[in-house]
């Protein structure tokens, strides 16, 4: 056993360097006043996003966009009546209905296309439903995609099992090397429409889970930076949303390959929880400390930094289900 947690030191140390080096190198977006140009569309695909939309799209209004576009995606609530409602008759915003799911598309790119091919402004900034924009949020993007063709950013991300995984890139590896691995974000991408309809926009990549890591890798000039200023979002409401939110792309994630995926399961027990469980609370410490650091640099709850040695637990189950077929997700086959 010596060995075994010899080796959990390694990765905790590892994991500690990288959240030292991001917390001083790794960019952050600030707040800033919208500019006249480049204009923006503000782009949101939403399938039975009802609820989310009540809470968000008020402050995507406020932004100052060209127009904000809600794309009703055939959703079986009331998604295109809240919008409208909440929109209030807004001068810049648009609702967009949209049409049956063509063979050979992932039904977010297909929504995100129909967008792109109605939207006006010189950026288009994709965002999902859930995210809530900060005052100043899109001044920030666009100052940031000066000398670029795409930025992404990481918002602040609520929920236990949401900050395990989603805040738990900030010690995974330098900034460096997830630009390097392109590495982007969905739930906030912002390109310049030229430079968009030139890599073949959400049409090249259909048929792709992880359509914003195959763009990233399309484009040109391309920034990752930390958004937790400007962004924040609860991408599930409660754990079974989470379990089959996180399975539908679990395995693209890890590179489509079960033994990877596998290990990434046996990775996250060994540094989080087995530790605690046989005896070594020095290393369960050491591991609790670096998701509690995460979590103050993210300004996120402490919470789910606490759960730590619960959270790869919690996620045996994600793993499982990523392996199995038939999967769905807000009615769709995947």
């Amino acid at each position: 056993m010596g060995d075994f947690f010899f080796g959990v030191f390694l990765f905790l140390l590892m994991r500690w360097l990288a959240l030292l080096h991001n917390l001083l190198r790794f960019p952050r977006l600030r707040p800033g006043p919208t500019p006249e140009r480049p204009t923006a569309s503000i782009l949101v695909p939403a399938r039975n996003e009802a609820e989310n939309l009540r809470r968000t799209l008020p402050a995507l209004l406020r932004q100052g966009a060209l127009e904000v576009l809600v794309l009703d995606d055939l959703s079986e609530d009331e998604t295109a009546r809240v919008a409208q409602e909440v929109a209030g008759g807004h001068p810049g915003f648009r609702l967009l209905r949209g049409k049956p799911l063509p063979p050979g598309w992932r039904g977010k790119n297909w929504a995100s296309w129909q967008l792109a091919q109605a939207a006006r402004g010189e950026v288009l900034v994709f965002t999902d439903a859930d995210v809530l924009w900060e005052e100043g949020a899109l001044g920030g993007l666009l100052s940031a995609l000066e000398g670029k063709d795409l930025v992404s950013a990481l918002p602040r991300q609520e929920g236990v099992v949401e900050a395990f995984v989603m805040n738990g890139l900030l010690s995974f590896l330098p900034h460096p090397a997830l630009e390097a691995l392109r590495l982007a974000n969905g739930q906030v991408l912002a390109f310049r429409k030229e430079a968009y309809w030139a890599m073949g926009g959400h049409r090249a990549v259909r048929e792709e889970v992880l359509e914003d890591v195959a763009l990233a890798r399309r484009a040109g000039r391309y920034g990752l930076y930390l958004g937790v200023a400007l962004f924040r979002v609860r991408m599930y409401r409660g754990y079974g949303e989470a379990l089959k939110g996180f399975a539908k792309n679990f395995l693209d994630i890890h590179l489509k390959n079960p033994a990877v995926l596998l290990g990434s399961a046996f990775y996250h027990l060994a540094l989080y929880t087995l530790p605690w469980l046989l005896g070594r609370f020095d290393l369960g410490l050491l591991g609790l400390l670096e998701r509690l650091a995460v979590q103050l640099v993210l300004k996120g709850p402490l919470l789910p930094a606490l759960l730590t040695p619960l959270a790869p637990l919690l996620l045996l189950p994600v793993y499982l289900r990523a392996l199995l077929p038939g999967k769905t997700w807000k009615g769709r086959p995947l």
